[in-house]
């Protein structure tokens, strides 16, 4: 069995889009930039990887003290069904969120849904429960890695969920994001997140993306493929019918299923700034979820009215837009099982095709 690689540091530093002078939306971000600037959210991946035949992992988005008997207001929003998200109808139809969210190859989402019940009846205060709603979403990695092998077992599952963390996320071939292609390129895992002005309140939302999908890249309106930026081509570039995305949202403001559920909906219509296809073959989804003020933290206050979520829907739009573009960016040229080399998306030709400046730091934003 290979090592556990916990995969907090993607193995090379590659630039973010802000880095490049790529700005999405006009709101400022967190400190991070990052899903973990909302308060008490944090991220571990596991990392598993036997080139060429083996590129996959799992990614654990850990809200604090989240439970069966403290579950948090989640909504849930199917753009095109063809996925396998365990423990959808459950939250759908409760609105609550029990377990952390797991992300994953496609053939590996049953096992780590197992290993997430057996992690989550160890906690302390579930030592009595006889219901558990794991909510477990995947990507199909099998363009290149071995799917089959079925990679991700138990102890993968529980190095991501044991070394889950705050602070920067690692993004691109790093955990569930290791083996994804997305929009002709490389991609991965990316984050995003802003801070916003709620009815005079100041709130933070931020996402993690698992980007796997098909269509045609677009940056700032754009049409950006491997064949546009001079890369030689390996084979036919990634079809629209193949592919999925997983969409997590996280904010600290105080909303309720019904909103979170349409929070989710927007962080799903945002993948088509980026050109996704929203194919017959694509499971693209969203799991939005509200946290819950830490000790000592000061009360959120009332319920956001309905009528003020228009700041909040926009940050999401933008968020999910960037996380994406963070994804292929960070993500490197890997070759697969099968001998396909899928490029990444290189800065510097990214940058000529848009016809940009050399890159300057973008007001407001962070690393």
């Amino acid at each position: 069995m290979e090592p556990l690689d916990p995969g907090h540091s993607a193995p090379d530093a590659r630039p973010r889009a802000r880095d490049l002078g790529i700005v999405v939306g006009e709101a400022a971000t967190g400190p991070l930039n990052a899903i973990t600037d909302v308060p008490g959210v944090r991220v571990g991946h596991t990392t598993v990887r036997r080139p060429p035949g083996v590129h996959s992992g799992v990614t654990a988005v850990v809200p604090d003290a989240v439970g069966p008997h403290t579950p948090l207001p989640a909504g849930v929003f199917t753009g095109n069904g063809y996925g396998k998200l365990i423990g959808t109808t459950q939250l759908a139809e409760l609105g609550a969120l029990e377990t952390p969210v797991l992300l994953t190859s496609t053939l590996s989402a049953f096992r780590v849904a197992d290993a997430l019940v057996g992690w989550m009846l160890e906690r302390p205060g579930c030592e009595e429960v006889l219901s558990l709603n794991p909510v477990v979403g995947e990507c199909n990695d099998g363009v290149l890695s071995d799917i089959r092998a079925r990679p991700v077992h138990e102890e993968h599952v529980r190095a991501a969920l044991d070394t889950a963390s705050g602070g920067p996320v690692a993004e691109g071939c790093v955990g569930a994001g290791t083996g994804m292609v997305a929009l002709g390129f490389k991609a991965g895992v990316g984050t995003a997140s802003r801070t916003l002005d709620l009815a005079g309140r100041p709130f933070t939302a931020g996402t993690l993306v698992q980007a796997n999908f098909g269509g045609t890249l677009r940056v700032g309106g754009r049409t950006v493929t491997a064949r546009s930026l001079g890369l030689a081509a390996d084979g036919p570039e990634q079809a629209a019918e193949t592919g999925s995305c997983m969409i997590v949202v996280a904010t600290d403001a105080p909303l309720d299923a019904r909103q979170l559920t349409r929070v989710a909906r927007r962080a799903v219509f945002a993948l088509a700034r980026t050109g996704a296809a929203y194919s017959h073959g694509s499971g693209d989804y969203a799991v939005a979820f509200a946290t819950r003020p830490g000790a000592g933290a000061p009360v959120a206050g009332a319920p956001v009215a309905d009528a003020d979520l228009g700041p909040l829907f926009t940050a999401v739009l933008d968020v999910v837009e960037e996380a994406v573009l963070n994804s292929l960016l960070a993500a490197t040229t890997t070759t697969g099982h099968r001998g396909r080399t899928v490029p990444a998306l290189p800065a510097d030709r990214l940058l000529a095709a848009l016809g940009a400046p050399a890159p300057s730091p973008a007001p407001g934003s962070g690393p």
